[in-house]
């Protein structure tokens, strides 16, 4: 079983080509934060740093080795890309809370350590990623889709 740490730029080949992520962030009590990288392809690119800090696609929570194992990809560790400046922040994550009916009555940001809440969600914070566990195949499904 492969084990992967922050900043590992990590191959999954799957039946139409090679797709790529990026572990970014550990936390004890969630699985680990990755980026999901655009792009879908026959080869490794050639600068694979390059690669993973210009095309992030999406930013998730996935117990990533899990997943994978449980879905039957191959998976390698191809590269590093050590975090630096602001990327080196846990990321904020939003949350919907929901009324009966359904709707949106307000917003949790959690950043790793605490929650905050706003009733209004403005617009930088609408392209924050959800708080929430992604599986192996949503994973790939979206990876795919790139």
């Amino acid at each position: 079983m492969n084990s992967y740490s922050p900043g590992d730029i990590v191959e999954i080949t799957t039946d139409k080509g090679l797709v790529y992520v990026h572990l970014t962030h550990e936390h004890p009590s969630y699985p680990p934060v990755v980026r999901l990288l655009k792009g879908v392809h026959a080869a490794q690119p050639d600068n694979i740093g390059d690669y993973a800090r210009d095309n992030v696609l999406y930013t998730a929570m996935i117990p990533l080795v899990t997943a994978l194992n449980r879905i039957g990809l191959s998976h390698r560790k191809v590269g590093e890309l050590p975090l630096t400046g602001a990327d080196r922040d846990f990321p904020v994550f939003r949350m919907p809370i929901r009324d009966k009916q359904g709707n949106i009555v307000y917003w949790w940001f959690w950043d790793g350590r605490g929650l905050t809440y706003s009733t209004e969600l403005e617009e930088q914070q609408d392209t924050l990623p959800m708080r929430e566990v992604m599986s192996g195949a949503a994973m790939v499904e979206r990876l795919l889709a790139s």
